[in-house]
């Protein structure tokens, strides 16, 4: 079996997404006909000459950048993990260059988390599930030496610095999680199995020691049954993911089966439809996730970091690659972590 070290999995799962996010920043928005007539054939799209990313990837950084702040010391911890990806989370919403059609909730929760005298918990959107949750999470999937614990902590922290719902952090984890499986080698052919199982493991499994009391600002009375209500909508939309990666035909709107990606669950399942209709076509995955209805930016970049993942960093083109917006960062971090 390829280990991810060999393959350059980090490297892999970066490069994807970034490109993903380039190719789908254009068509976001629009409908298929639109993105049809004006890119033509669908398996023949071309990345965009410049290939900018959106927030997708900017936030992907930011967290990756916090990480490695958080980790800089020792083992990844909740208060280090929290105060530093809270910081590069603030620096990403001041930016200039956060000029991407950001989404409105990340926003929101940014600027609440500058007030330092407020408990992040308070700055959380806890009726938000939006992808923002899931499409920045991969690095935690690719970080090296993480215990299980760890990594679903962290998975469901940073998603509930901006979005709290609980699918959006049980969304979080999972995307985490599939990154991770497909990284270490996961035939793509069980990965829902896989992932169906771990959500059933995990299902009222709250990680108080990374989320401390945020359940506490829900109605749920209790936090087994707030991480439940979660787990729930993601295993009714892996169901969903199960029978349409039997049944639906690449040529049409993937959207049309696992919904269009705009909330966290949506997101996991037709960025992992996208990819698991082409496992051995990074680049057809990532036209085809592009070519959609819905959240086209954000579904390319999930379809490119799970293809990235499972292929390694050679699954991309050095046309396509080499072209792409923050390369430097993300060949640093794909190096760090594949090391």
């Amino acid at each position: 079996m390829t280990t991810a070290l060999t393959k350059r999995a980090a490297s892999g799962a970066l490069t994807g997404l970034a490109l993903g996010d380039a190719l789908g920043f254009p068509t976001e928005f629009n409908d298929v006909p639109s993105i049809l007539a004006t890119c033509g054939p669908w398996r023949e799209m071309a990345l965009p000459d410049p290939a900018y990313v959106t927030d997708d990837t900017q936030m992907t950084l930011a967290l990756a950048r916090g990480l490695r702040t958080a980790t800089d010391r020792g083992g990844l911890e909740p208060e280090t993990m929290a105060a530093a990806v809270r910081a590069e989370f603030i620096a990403w919403n001041r930016s200039p260059e956060n000029n991407r059609a950001p989404g409105s909730t990340c926003i929101r929760a940014c600027t609440l988390l500058e007030d330092r005298g407020r408990p992040w918990q308070d700055a959380s959107q806890l009726h938000s599930k939006g992808c923002g949750a899931n499409m920045r999470v991969a690095p935690l999937g690719l970080l090296p030496g993480l215990s299980d614990e760890q990594r679903a902590g962290a998975a469901q922290s940073q998603a509930a610095l901006t979005h709290g719902h609980p699918t959006a952090l049980a969304a979080a984890d999972l995307t985490a999680h599939a990154v991770r499986l497909l990284a270490e080698g996961a035939d793509p052919t069980g990965l829902v199995g896989l992932l169906r199982s771990y959500a059933l493991e995990n299902r009222v499994r709250y990680h108080e020691r990374w989320l401390g009391d945020l359940w506490t600002r829900a109605e749920d009375g209790a936090p087994d049954r707030f991480i439940a209500r979660g787990w729930d909508e993601c295993l009714a939309i892996l169901d969903r993911l199960r029978d349409a990666v039997r049944t639906v035909s690449p040529e049409t709107d993937p959207c049309l089966a696992t919904g269009a990606g705009w909330i966290a669950e949506e997101a996991l399942a037709t960025g992992l439809l996208c990819f698991l209709l082409f496992p051995g076509e990074p680049l057809t995955a990532l036209r085809r996730a592009a070519c959609t209805s819905g959240d086209s930016d954000s579904l390319a970049c999930l379809a490119g970091a799970f293809a990235g993942a499972h292929l390694g960093a050679d699954a991309w083109p050095d046309a396509w690659a080499d072209r792409i917006e923050y390369r430097s960062d993300l060949l640093s971090f794909g190096a760090l972590w594949d090391a």
